[in-house]
């Protein structure tokens, strides 16, 4: 690590830090060097993260100290003609690091290094200290210099062409071979390049990669994370059951219940994932219990009967053929992953609960670093090299839309080819271009991502701070996952807040408390809005291509909803799933079955392979897979290897063929599952979130006023969502009444059969404004908003 350090608590305001490299020696070393990393940003942040010598001094053991470049305090010293003060400063580095602290001795054709490199040489033999010969690296190869050039020139907001740009006087700052360094160092003592290799010889550590550090869960004494875990998942079942015999809605046997829950209790004990599933009941019931509205499922997870038995979903499995192994089986060696959504104003608040009831330094958000992507290296190179934005912009057009997109690729096109055939500096452009496509461009918060890590997280990664003051883990979700974190997803979703305005709405001017998880799944004034395609501000289906999905396939009952959203993809729309899915829905075609035993996996979406699940049913019911096999045979397929599909497919067929399945019915069904195993969608996640378009279609059809003011109380600071949604109260016969000093409210609220505007979605008056507005109503008379203005000053 090369980090600032300074003299003093803090440093002065503006003061330089001066840099020095640290280096890891042993396991102590590492989780020191981890919290110098972390106090650097937490404590001693100013523009850039930095350490004071005090700090240095409590967290240097373990660690090789070295003095760094011609920015480490040393070579500062030496080159304002500071060598007492440098010998002053060297031996209080000596004093600390004992025999790990060594003079840096670079090569890179700067007068100045030449000057620091006397010194340095003087300083060591004076206090006996040892010289290493290092290469400043700021790129890998020589080659790169000028693109460095050019990434400190977006970096500083400069052109190339700038006199006064901050740049380095060289091109040797890139990563020199072993051969190159000897040739350097030639005139040198030997030992300086040999002192490298004592340095190594040093280290001894090795990053654990094989460890999860999985949260602990608050368990009652006397009981272990296993039995306690085993104890809530059966009493939760068992109030489950009772609720569903109650509503007459047991979709099996309870006997099946049990066995399905004894056999998934099996597998998260077995994977040692029970205080995982501790943790997110703990948290989800939390919330539940303080008001705060929780999604009904997210992800696979909705398909775990333990996830709905503990409160986590609130979908039943077995009623809606969703499967456990699609989220977790013994053969597939992955972390489980529950993705919960909460209400968006209230998220917070349980990542607050996690944290006050974990320990704040068990706790962190995640952070992700933004890249340069395609058409921004583009248009950031390009003004860079001095192109005007009337010729940057065409180009960077040119190059397709996309997270995934990149220069490699796009450059094969004729159009490119041809470009950089008729330009030289449009050639360089793209060569710089390329070279900086994917490197990190800032720094920002991950959309939901939370670690509850098992011991304090500066154990086993460095902290820091986000724009907003928040603690985020310096590492991205695939490192966090790579030293053992579990990340915790803890989703904002606005429909979720919708629904709990309405339901507000409802019961302060209805006097109905409707319960959103006890409604009929069959009502039939919500699925003919779905039918008619009146779709607009109902979750998942506004889109105008979805409404046109509905009027076509005329959903009639809560089956044809989940289908809806699995099928309204690019895949099943694009090759003809959908077309086929209608018209046998329909009667205008019979269902297709190749064999017997497809019709009752295919029955329900009409011969169509729509499901992820299916899928696994089919190489059950074929092969005789465990469905954890099927679920790894189905990601198999996925990676669309030529050697892994072709063995895949003879195991498949000579398996079938065991079982008596004729070796052509084999075949055509291998080919069939491998055609759609692209197309398929995780029915879990595809009947959670059909239950929310349910919730609020159901909504929008029995109580249109209050679901319209939900919507725009959620949307009061969104010009634009508010204006489309006025225009559809428009369009539904709502009346919308002006905001008014005495009767509006912050929200949108209801009057009769029409909507008042609220004083949130009024340009400019904040939170503040309309407390004070409120506070001090009613009003006898006003002319005008500077009167009100007045009001509120007195």
């Amino acid at each position: 690590m090369k980090g600032l350090v300074y003299e003093k608590k803090a440093g002065k305001r503006g003061e330089a830090g001066t840099h020095l490299v640290l280096l890891a020696k042993n396991k102590e070393g590492y989780q020191n060097l981890l919290k110098l990393a972390s106090i650097a940003y937490l404590e001693g942040f100013y523009y850039r993260p930095r350490i004071d010598k005090e700090v240095l001094k409590q967290y240097h053991q373990g660690l090789i100290a070295m003095s760094a470049c011609l920015e480490g305090e040393i070579p500062r010293l030496l080159l304002t003609g500071n060598l007492n003060k440098a010998i002053e400063v060297a031996k209080w580095y000596k004093e600390l690091f004992k025999d790990d602290f060594y003079l840096e001795l670079q090569k890179n054709d700067l007068p100045e290094q030449d000057k620091v490199n006397e010194g340095i040489l003087e300083i060591a033999e004076k206090l006996r200290i040892k010289c290493v010969a290092t290469a400043d690296c700021h790129y890998l190869d020589k080659e790169d210099a000028l693109a460095h050039e050019v990434l400190l020139c977006i970096q500083t907001g400069h052109k190339l062409s700038d006199p006064d740009r901050f740049r380095f006087n060289t091109d040797k700052l890139y990563f020199a071979s072993a051969e190159e360094m000897k040739e350097r160092f030639k005139n040198y003592p030997l030992e300086v390049i040999t002192n490298s290799m004592e340095i190594f010889e040093k280290i001894d550590l090795e990053i654990k990669t094989d460890e999860i550090l999985f949260p602990k869960a608050k368990i009652p004494e006397g009981e272990t994370v296993e039995s306690y875990f085993i104890k809530k998942a059966r009493e939760g079942l068992e109030r489950k059951l009772k609720e569903l015999k109650a509503k007459g809605q047991l979709a099996e046997d309870e006997e099946k219940y049990w066995q399905r829950l004894e056999y998934e209790i099996d597998t998260i004990i077995e994977k040692g994932y029970a205080s995982y599933f501790l943790i997110v009941a703990d948290f989800v019931n939390w919330a539940k219990s303080r008001g705060i509205p929780v999604g009904p499922g997210r992800g696979s997870a909705a398909g775990a009967l333990t996830s709905y038995a503990l409160g986590i979903t609130n979908l039943d499995p077995l009623r809606w053929g969703l499967l456990f192994e699609r989220f977790l089986n013994k053969e597939r060696p992955s972390l489980p992953d529950i993705d919960v959504d909460f209400c968006m104003e209230r998220r917070d608040e349980v990542i607050e609960y996690v944290a006050n009831t974990y320990g704040k330094e068990y706790i962190a958000k995640i952070a992700t670093f933004g890249q340069l992507k395609a058409r921004q290296v583009v248009r950031d190179v390009g003004r860079v090299l001095g192109f005007k934005p009337k010729e940057i912009d065409p180009i960077a057009k040119m190059i397709s839309p996309g997270i995934n997109v990149t220069l490699e690729k796009e450059l094969q096109r004729e159009e490119f080819k041809e470009l950089i055939r008729r330009s030289e500096k449009i050639k360089k452009l793209f060569e710089l271009a390329k070279k900086l496509e994917r490197l990190p461009r800032h720094v920002s918060q991950h959309a939901a991502g939370v670690i509850i890590a098992g011991k304090p997280i500066t154990e086993v990664a460095p902290l820091m701070k986000g724009d907003e003051g928040e603690i985020l883990v310096q590492f991205d979700m695939k490192a966090c996952e790579a030293v053992g974190l579990i990340k915790f997803d803890f989703l904002g979703l606005k429909t979720l807040t919708i629904i709990d305005h309405t339901l507000k709405l409802v019961e302060r001017y209805e006097g109905i408390k409707v319960n959103i998880d006890d409604i009929p799944l069959d009502d039939e004034k919500t699925y003919e809005l779905l039918r008619k395609g009146e779709t607009d501000g109902v979750f998942q289906l506004e889109s105008d291509g979805m409404k046109e999905l509905l009027r076509r396939l005329k959903p009639t009952d809560f089956n044809d909803l989940i289908a809806v959203l699995a099928l309204y993809r690019p895949g099943p729309l694009e090759g003809g799933l959908v077309d086929q899915y209608i018209e046998t829905k329909h009667g205008k075609r019979k269902p297709e079955y190749l064999h017997p035993l497809l019709e009752p996996i295919l029955k329900e979406t009409y011969g169509v392979i729509v499901y992820q699940e299916q899928v696994m049913e089919i190489a059950r019911a074929f092969a005789g897979y465990t469905l954890g096999e099927a679920d790894l045979l189905r990601r198999a397929i996925g990676k669309k290897e030529k050697e892994l599909m072709e063995n895949l497919k003879k195991e498949f067929i000579s398996r079938s063929v065991e079982r008596n399945i004729p070796l052509e019915i084999a075949e055509k069904v291998y080919d069939l599952i491998e055609k759609f195993a692209d197309y398929g969608f995780n029915k879990s996640h595809s009947a959670a979130y059909a239950l929310l378009s349910y919730q609020t279609a159901y909504l929008k059809a029995h109580y249109p006023v209050y679901f319209i003011a939900g919507i725009l109380t959620y949307s009061a600071n969104k010009s634009e969502e508010v204006s489309k949604y006025i225009a559809l109260a428009n369009e539904m016969g709502i009346k919308i009444l002006p905001p008014d000093i005495n009767k509006s409210e912050a929200g949108f609220t209801v009057e009769g059969s029409a909507i008042r505007i609220g004083l949130y979605a009024i340009k400019n008056v904040g939170e503040e404004a309309v407390n004070e507005i409120l506070k001090k109503r009613p009003y006898e008379f006003f002319y005008s908003i500077f009167v009100v203005k007045w009001i509120l000053k007195r």
